[in-house]
């Protein structure tokens, strides 16, 4: 045979990497690269004799047939799991072969490339992944299955402890001291603490597992911070402190998960009390018009929170103090559970904060669009109230309700540019002795 085929066919493929051999007109080998002769075991010299004509695996396998194809029509095939009599016969792993079949005329003669492509390691790898994939399913559905027992397992008796509790010491309460009282009333926060603590614990992996479910009802925000700030106004008068509600509209219409909501309201409420140890807590919510959202504003002037901090604040298990000592009691995930309540709402919390000054915590909720649009007041049916009590702006609104838009102030919060900037119909102020120059100015 012509030499200048060989050598055309050594200096295209003997530095590949990937296994090559060439056959001529009548199936002989005439030409391997280095990667064949490592890949299967044998040189050129070895395979004289050898003809794919004549090979059984490739006749059995079919694959003749494709190689058959080639020399007749002179086209190119591509060749899955290639395997032959020469691979059979070395006591090896077969590996996983993807062959391209093409015919080459040089010098007047046909020759037959088979380029072969080893997937061995491809396939060993999406193997491995696969079987990663399963375990990771299977760890995904054990932490489930997990979380679902804790859930069951531990608030259930915790909540049947604080059944009782209450029971008991509702009952025995004519017939306890006051020191008894006090065993009862520690044993109840004890509980309460704990079974809050859980439940925490189990909604944050919840939420982090993608597993958290939401049920979105139409409710009214100003209704939600009003019951939440009920709750805890207690709390706050043990300590002095006033919660002040200002409501730019009497009702503020969110499609929310109530329980989420509340859940927020709550933690932020009663941080701003438990680290406020004297001054205020102001509550403001009303609408953001131009970006269609309601917001809710927590403001207070406890300890504050340092800058250095702030990039922290909403990291599970985070504090500003971790020390055994520390002031403050709490596991570190109210801020972060209410984080992303409010984010898989559509919503956002943000915080502004000063060490020594106190904190503002504003969160947002995209507008219930239908039911706030429609129940929009004719722009001259606008009452301006300015008054401290929200008791009084509530009995106010009892009255106007379904006839007048009332937006209120406290004389704090209050800026005289409001009523340039606004058109209202009336406007009620609190005339008082603490603020009677004010109103006058007004």
């Amino acid at each position: 045979m012509n030499d200048q085929p060989v050598k055309y066919f050594n200096q295209l493929y003997d530095s590949i990497h990937f296994p090559i051999h060439v056959l001529n007109e009548e199936g002989k080998i005439v030409y391997v690269n280095q990667a064949f002769i490592y890949q299967w075991g044998y040189k050129l010299a070895e395979l004289s004799e050898y003809s794919v004509f004549n090979d059984h695996e490739l006749k059995r396998s079919g694959i003749l047939q494709n190689i058959q194809k080639v020399y007749d029509k002179k086209t190119y095939a591509f060749i899955n799991n290639y395997s032959d009599s020469l691979l059979k016969s070395k006591d090896i792993t077969l590996p996983v072969l993807r062959t391209k079949v093409f015919p080459v005329t040089l010098s007047g003669s046909l020759f037959v490339v088979l380029f072969h492509i080893d997937l061995t390691e491809m396939i060993l790898a999406e193997k491995e992944i696969l079987k990663a994939k399963d375990a990771t399913s299977e760890a995904e559905r054990l932490k489930n299955t997990f979380l679902n027992v804790l859930s069951h397992e531990l608030r259930t008796p915790l909540n049947i402890i604080l059944g009782y509790a209450s029971i008991i010491k509702d009952s025995m309460r004519d017939k306890l001291n006051s020191e008894d009282m006090v065993y009862f009333d520690n044993l109840y926060s004890g509980s309460e603490r704990l079974f809050n603590s859980i439940t925490q614990m189990l909604e944050f992996a919840q939420i982090e597992a993608g597993n958290y479910k939401l049920n979105i009802e139409r409710t009214d925000l100003v209704g939600i911070i009003k019951s939440c700030v009920a709750s805890i106004r207690e709390s706050a008068f043990e300590k002095n402190l006033d919660i002040k509600l200002s409501f730019i509209r009497q009702s503020i219409l969110v499609d929310v998960d109530i329980q989420c909501v509340e859940n927020t309201i709550t933690n932020l409420v009663n941080n701003a009390v438990k680290f406020t140890r004297q001054g205020f807590i102001e509550i403001e919510a009303g609408i953001l018009d131009e970006r269609e959202l309601a917001y809710c504003k927590i403001k207070d002037s406890g300890v504050g929170i340092s800058s250095d901090y702030l990039d922290h604040l909403f990291q599970p298990f985070s504090q500003e103090d971790l020390g055994i000592g520390r002031d403050y009691e709490g596991n570190g995930l109210g801020l972060a559970l209410a984080k992303r309540y409010l984010e898989k709402l559509g919503g956002s919390l943000l915080v502004d904060s000063l060490k020594g000054v106190g904190s503002t915590f504003t969160f947002t909720l995209p507008l219930s669009q239908s039911s706030n649009r429609g129940e929009r007041f004719d722009p001259s049916n606008k009452i301006f109230m300015l008054d401290d009590s929200y008791e009084s702006f509530d009995l106010i609104k009892a009255f106007l309700k379904d006839s007048y838009q009332v937006e209120s102030r406290s004389f704090r919060d209050f800026n005289i540019d409001e009523l340039n900037r606004n058109d209202f119909k009336i406007i009620l102020l609190d005339v008082n002795q603490l603020h009677y120059e004010q109103s006058l100015l007004i």
